[in-house]
């Protein structure tokens, strides 16, 4: 890598730094020696409000955005909050990439989701297979969204000659998740479905009371199915993980690229973002037992098929990342056992202070 351009004197704002994604890319900032990162919480600044986003851009200085901002969930989520997701999305991606244009930023990242692809789209997926076919009905508004926010920072690019960012991560997990029963991705509603059928097992009611308190309110369906686990689908589906700390490597990695270098990794306007991930996918069977042997409860699983697998196979092709010279570091097994360890020190009160 060669003449980097993220200076460590840089104002840099991290939209949804208290997210999952965005909190990670604040860790990594600030390991990497900056220390002027702004942010705002959403009491502070609603990203829905044009006149608010812009009002914020006007009276900061902001040299370089990290937009990690959205409103994200599972297949549940994604398909009864249909408008939300896309309406939600569109704003908060429109609103931070003008205000900030109109403010002369410098550096933006966006930061999109492997959903934005085909349906049916080969496997592993690449960068050009955008816009290639029908996408997966269950989270078409956010997909859409999310493709709305690629072709935002191409179109300004193209046109006002700025040199914004995309880059598109496959399933993300780590600490700061959602792990709402209603709402939340597989791998962490999975983990939480677990550690209660365990709890269960043991007869530890005061510690479910404990968990329910913290983490949200459990389902009817999941609380009928203790001890046992009941995970929805057949299981079929291959899903790619990647822990959200490697993500946010990728993100700082990919503001550090000149901009013959970022344009070279995109073939000269052949697509206009990467992917990240990690290359390696795996049944969701598969993952049932990777988090049962985390959590220490691998016994009573059942699988309910009347709820969607969702698409049959989601695997990023990553080569344009590995010849840049990125690759994530965390195994997937190693980071489930550091997330389930971070989620119980959460529960037992231990570091309350960093889980909400």
């Amino acid at each position: 890598m060669t003449n980097p351009t993220l200076p460590r004197d840089f104002n840099i704002y991290v939209a949804g730094h208290s997210g999952m994604v965005g909190s990670a890319i604040v860790r990594k900032l600030e390991a990497e020696g900056y220390r002027w990162i702004v942010t705002r919480t959403h009491a502070e600044l609603d990203l829905i409000d044009q006149h608010a986003v812009k009002r914020f851009f006007q009276s900061e200085k902001i040299d370089a955005v990290f937009l990690a901002a959205a409103r994200v969930g599972g297949i549940q989520a994604n398909n009864r909050y249909r408008a939300d997701f896309i309406y939600q999305n569109l704003m908060i991606q429109c609103n931070v990439i003008h205000a900030a244009f109109e403010a002369g930023v410098e550096r933006l990242l966006f930061l999109g989701s492997s959903c934005i692809y085909p349906r049916d789209c080969p496997q592993p997926m690449k960068e050009e297979y955008l816009l290639t076919g029908s996408l997966e009905p269950t989270n078409e508004p956010y997909a859409v969204a999310k493709i709305a926010g690629i072709k935002l920072c191409e179109s300004y690019n193209r046109q006002h000659g700025t040199k914004y960012r995309a880059v598109m991560p496959t399933n993300l997990y780590g600490p700061h998740d959602n792990f709402d029963l209603e709402n939340s991705h597989v791998l962490p509603a999975m983990l939480r479905k677990f550690h209660l059928a365990k709890l269960a097992g043991q007869g530890e009611w005061e510690a479910i009371r404990r968990d329910e308190d913290h983490f949200g309110p459990i389902p009817h369906e999941v609380c009928r199915a203790l001890p046992k686990v009941a995970l929805w689908g057949t299981g079929s589906a291959k899903r790619e993980f990647l822990h959200v700390d490697d993500m946010a490597s990728a993100c700082f990695f990919v503001m550090q690229l000149s901009d013959s270098e970022y344009e070279r990794a995109c073939g000269n306007g052949e697509v206009s973002h990467l992917n990240v991930g990690c290359g390696k996918d795996e049944s969701i069977r598969e993952l049932a037992e990777d988090v049962g042997n985390a959590v220490g409860f691998m016994k009573d699983i059942t699988w309910d098929s009347s709820h969607p697998d969702g698409m049959p196979r989601k695997l990023l092709d990553v080569s344009r990342m590995a010849q840049l010279g990125w690759k994530p570091q965390i195994v997937l097994f190693d980071g489930i056992l550091s997330v389930y360890e971070w989620y119980q020190s959460c529960v037992s009160g231990t570091v309350a202070k960093t889980c909400n």
